[in-house]
């Protein structure tokens, strides 16, 4: 669900510049609004978790989320920009408490040393989601037609009331479900100074904000750039659906990158697959037809182990400090509010196929913490 979610962002962000006669930059605060929330919400959201604990954690965030869901309604109604943003932000306050809540859990449901293969599997199921929501969208949302500032937002009732009711259904069932009770989240007296002397940690929560920032800035402008006479000249409604193809690929990427990192080592996967994005974006900025079309919906297969790869390389070794550094690393989530707001204001300067080369640099950084930032390093007077 919070894969789908986070996904029909993608399909959002053109209908609502349609809609309201956005720039590149203002259609972006979608993501911003939506991505602000991980780093705004998610060391309260850890809290809250320690106290109730991981299953009401996950049936607190799903009720959260619908309800983030059910604003779209007199959003729509009112066709008022800063209340879509607004009921963004809702939205995504309840996918961060759920994702607090699920990903330990995941992790904890079995032994340490395969935690890594789990939270992949995890991910590409999470990809599942983001497969579907195109078609989805595209139906729903755009349904063939051309948006204007004429024919309103209200086109996105309909799926935001239908996925609330499906969040409600969810949050029901987890409600009564038994599941292992691993009681709460473990506090400790570690502290996030001490485990941020883990230089590893550090270049890596740098990691997952390029990483986060650079897919979600790809995925925010494909509908505008498969659009575009030069590059596909496909209807919004046509390239709705081709985003299928950039979030399957990460799907299906992860289902191998799992069995892949059993036999090389994680940190030169994640090089290799980050030079592969590098080459597919120099070929998304100076090729056009259907060269720039597939090599940036390439992109996606190879974005598919990056953030859990990421993420379990940065607390790789950290001990007692795992905790405090995970929650560095759900802060960092944040680039996904920031680079695409960056990008947005390149298109608007020199052009939208010419901002792509702000995810380039992301994936140049990437490239050298798979290599080498990614290497544990003792800490003087830091215990494990």
């Amino acid at each position: 669900m919070w894969g789908f979610i986070t996904c029909l962002n993608d399909i959002l962000i053109p209908y609502l510049k349609g809609a309201f006669e956005l720039s590149y930059t203002q259609a972006m605060l979608i993501q911003f609004c939506f991505f602000s929330a991980y780093f705004i919400v998610s060391i309260p959201a850890g809290n809250l978790v320690a106290r109730i604990g991981y299953q009401k954690g996950i049936v607190t965030g799903l009720s959260i989320a619908a309800c983030g869901c059910l604003l779209f309604y007199p959003a729509a109604s009112m066709e008022v920009y800063l209340l879509f943003l607004i009921a963004l932000f809702v939205l995504a306050a309840g996918i961060t408490i759920l994702q607090v809540s699920a990903n330990p859990f995941v992790s904890v449901l079995g032994p340490v040393k395969t935690a890594p293969s789990r939270l992949t599997m995890t991910q590409a199921f999470n990809s599942l989601g983001t497969t579907l929501a195109p078609f989805f969208g595209a139906y729903l949302i755009f349904s063939g037609a051309e948006i204007t500032p004429e024919s309103g937002s209200s086109a996105v009732q309909l799926p935001y009331l239908l996925l609330a009711a499906a969040l409600l259904l969810l949050a029901g069932i987890f409600a009564k479900l038994t599941l292992p009770n691993l009681g709460t989240v473990k506090q400790n007296t570690a502290n996030y100074a001490d485990a941020l002397k883990f230089s590893h940690l550090k270049l890596g929560a740098i990691a997952i904000f390029l990483y986060v920032g650079a897919e979600v800035a790809i995925g925010s402008f494909l509908v505008s750039y498969l659009n575009d006479p030069t590059i596909a000249g496909l209807t919004e409604a046509e390239a709705s659906r081709l985003i299928a193809y950039y979030w399957g690929g990460a799907m299906i990427g992860r289902f191998v990158g799992a069995i892949v990192m059993q036999h090389i080592s994680a940190g030169k996967v994640l090089a290799f697959n980050a030079v592969a994005a590098i080459v597919l974006l120099l070929l998304t900025i100076f090729s056009s037809g259907d060269i720039a079309k597939w090599s940036v919906l390439a992109i996606g297969l190879f974005n598919s182990i990056m953030f859990p790869t990421i993420f379990s390389l940065a607390i790789s070794g950290l001990g007692q400090h795992a905790s405090r550094g995970s929650g560095v690393l759900c802060l960092a989530i944040v680039g996904g509010a920031i680079v695409p707001l960056l990008q947005g204001m390149m298109a608007d300067a020199i052009g939208l196929q010419l901002a792509f080369f702000l995810p380039l640099l992301c994936y140049i950084y990437i490239a050298f913490y798979g290599v080498k930032g990614s290497v544990p390093t003792q800490v003087e007077g830091v215990k494990e």
